[in-house]
This record gives C-alpha cells, structure tokens and sequence, in this order.
C-alpha cells in the first residue's frame, strides 16, 4: 500500500484540516484580471498564504506535528533556512512546548527576529539548510528532543495538503496551479490532495533546481543550493517521501531566474500592495516572465507561501 493510500487519503487529509483549525488562519483567495499584470486573458486566484499564522504556510505543518505526536519535556527541535523555523517557534509558544531551532547563516534577519520574539532557542550553524539539518540531528541525538521535519515528515506533508483542499473548496474550477519548491513538503502535499485534477507545475529558482534534478534522475539527488530565495527553496535535495507523489501528480516543472523573482515581488507590490519574500513570489514569477505561459480563457491559481521580509521597497 503506497503513502499516498496510507497517510495522505482525502479522509485523513480532511482530519487534518479539522485538527490544526484552531490554530491557523483559512486563508483566503484573492481574484484578480491577469490584464492588470500585463497577462490579458487569464484569470489569477492568488492563494494569500502569507496571510498564515508566522508568515507562511509551514504553520500548518507545524501544528500538525505537535497536535498529532506527543512531544516529550525536553520540548520539539527544527532544522530550516528559516520559514519552518519561524512556524515551529510559534507552535510552540501557543502549544506551551519548548522549542529549539537551528537555522543556516544564510536565514534572514526578519526570520531570525520572528524566531526569537516567539521565544525558541534560536543555533546559527552552517551556510545552508543541510548543515543546520545535521547539527539538529546530533541535538535530537543527545536531547531527546522530537524532531520536526521541514519536508520530508508524514504530519508536515498532512498539514501542508489542507493549502490544496482550501483552494480547491474556494477556487474549484482552476486549470492549473503554480507552486514554488524547495523541499518539497508542500507541493507534496497539494498533489497528494489533488492528484492530477489539474495541472501542478512546480516553481524553482535557476539556482536551486531540486525537484526539477530529482525527476530528471528518478530519485532525489544533491542540487545546486543557491539564489535570492536561498533561505528557502534550497535544500540540498527534495524529500523521499513526496518524491513519488511528485513522479504521478506534478505536471511539470519550470526554473526562474533570481531577476524574475524581483521582478514578480515589484508586480505584486505595485498591483496588490502585496510585500512577500523571494520564495513567496517564485511561483507568480514563472507566468509573469512567461516560463510556464498560460492560455487564453484559463483561471490560474497562484500560491503566495510566505512575507517573512523586511524590504518592501521594491522599485
């Protein structure tokens, strides 16, 4: 019986859903004229999930992990470029558990700060993600402390899925639907929600083409890490267990430059007045710069993941 029979059905998707609603955000669909993005013709539903809780999406999976297992006193621990960082010191703190994060160099000031003010202790070890990954193992290791993983967890992947069922319940006729990756929890999830009712098309900077090396190679391998959206969408590699899920149920996947992505962020800024960070505009970049280009009379759902920024100057 494959994961996506076992753990990630619609019914315990939906179980999901019920058990962290207490604690996030629906965050909500906001419709605009792809006219006024110099996209005449298509329909855009953006998916304001910086909207959520701590700043991004990964609350949810967040609040998954530490309703479902049982964390023991010597509190939870996470590895992130940052966002997930951010998510699981806030769990934390509304859950009353104690939290340890550990974050690369590369995180940014703004995600540094939100981990802190939410009370985690906060490790700075290593230039990426994976070298933060390896010092939180060694901590698990030695603490006893239940590991949170950014990706690749079965609680994370269920959190990350409810972003699929929302949109589907509030945007129900889209004809594709355009996410940005990094490790690939919650692409993951939104295909094992969907699973292929529409067109999934995976967002990845030029320099940190995980997915996009992992489906060539028909596994998950090591990456380039690199880019203006580094503290987000580059691990080393995607994860193992939404790998097959990706293999059946994401249509394609598309690579951006770091100068689409500013330019996305400045497109969002001056149309919607929507600040959101790097990884956040990834996925609007790849039809804005018309990488993935839409066809005429479609609805196009976007996926804002996170604002976890402090520029907002995006002229």
């Amino acid at each position: 019986m494959s994961i996506l029979e076992q753990q990630l059905s619609p019914a315990q998707i939906s179980a999901a859903a019920a058990r962290i609603a207490p604690y996030v955000r629906r965050t909500p669909v906001l419709w605009a004229d792809g006219a006024e993005f110099a996209l005449p013709g298509i329909r855009l539903a953006f998916k304001c999930e910086f909207m959520q809780h701590s700043g991004s999406f990964k609350a949810r999976g967040a609040f998954c992990n530490m309703l479902t297992r049982q964390a023991p006193a010597a509190g939870v621990l996470a590895a992130s470029g940052g966002n997930h960082g951010v998510a699981v010191a806030y769990a934390a703190m509304r859950l009353k558990i104690p939290a340890t994060i550990f974050v690369p160099r590369v995180a940014s000031p703004a995600k540094i700060e939100q981990i802190k003010a939410f009370g985690a202790r906060l490790e700075i070890i290593g230039e990426r993600y994976a070298d933060a990954l390896a010092a939180s193992l060694e901590y698990a290791h030695n603490s006893g402390a239940m590991q949170i993983h950014a990706y690749d967890q079965i609680e994370t992947l269920q959190g990350q899925a409810t972003v699929g069922k929302e949109f589907e319940e509030d945007a129900p006729q889209l004809d594709a639907l355009l996410v940005s990756v990094g490790g690939g929890g919650l692409i993951g999830g939104i295909a094992a929600w969907y699973r292929g009712k529409i067109d999934l098309i995976g967002v990845e900077p030029e320099l940190a083409p995980t997915l996009s090396y992992a489906l060539n190679a028909g596994r998950p391998v090591d990456a380039p890490a690199g880019g203006i959206a580094a503290d987000s969408l580059a691990p080393r590699q995607v994860g193992g267990l939404m790998f097959p899920i990706a293999q059946s149920f994401v249509a394609k996947t598309v690579l951006v430059s770091d100068d689409s992505i500013r330019a996305a962020q400045r497109a969002l800024w001056n149309v919607l007045r929507v600040a959101v960070e790097p990884g956040g505009a990834a996925a609007f970049a790849a039809l804005q710069s018309k990488v993935w280009p839409a066809e005429a009379g479609q609805s196009i759902g976007i996926l804002l993941c996170g604002a976890n920024t402090t520029a907002v100057n995006f002229s």
